[in-house]
């Protein structure tokens, strides 16, 4: 599994230091995205920024298609009528899984959704609709491990 997210240095630096506890292969990050570089990324991330493989991909969401045209299966993670569930997905997961994640707040656009092979959502408890990004990253990385 790759993640793809876009986010904040904080929630960037938790999503790498998970994707290394997780044994996630690569994180590719988006133009917009927080610099995995910066000094608050690299300390949240507990230095494994350096540890696992990352690049940006560019242009977004044109990068769909270069990872669908390499065989990746590409789910977005995103609250919308037509999702499946998490689970769903783990049960039947594609061989090779690219997972794009959103900034905190905004989530994904409308056009990276529409352009992805399946929409995901964690199934939620108590009213809670949604989690952080870099924690819902880290229970998706789980599930699809």
């Amino acid at each position: 599994m790759q993640p793809i997210v876009a986010g904040h240095h904080i929630n960037v630096g938790a999503i790498f230091r998970s994707a290394a506890a997780l044994g996630v292969d690569a994180v590719l990050v988006t133009p917009r995205c927080a610099d995995p570089l910066y000094r608050r990324s690299i300390r949240v991330s507990m230095g494994t920024v350096f540890q696992v493989p990352w690049t940006r991909i560019d242009p977004w969401p044109a990068g769909v298609d270069l990872l669908r045209d390499n065989g990746f299966h590409v789910a977005a993670m995103a609250l919308s009528d037509d999702s499946v569930s998490l689970d769903e997905l783990a049960a039947a997961q594609p061989e090779r899984l690219a997972v794009v994640m959103g900034t905190e707040g905004d989530g994904l656009s409308a056009r990276t959704v529409a352009s992805a092979d399946s929409v995901v959502r964690i199934p939620m408890a108590g009213g809670v609709d949604s989690l952080n990004v870099a924690a819902a990253s880290a229970v998706a990385m789980w599930a699809l491990r």
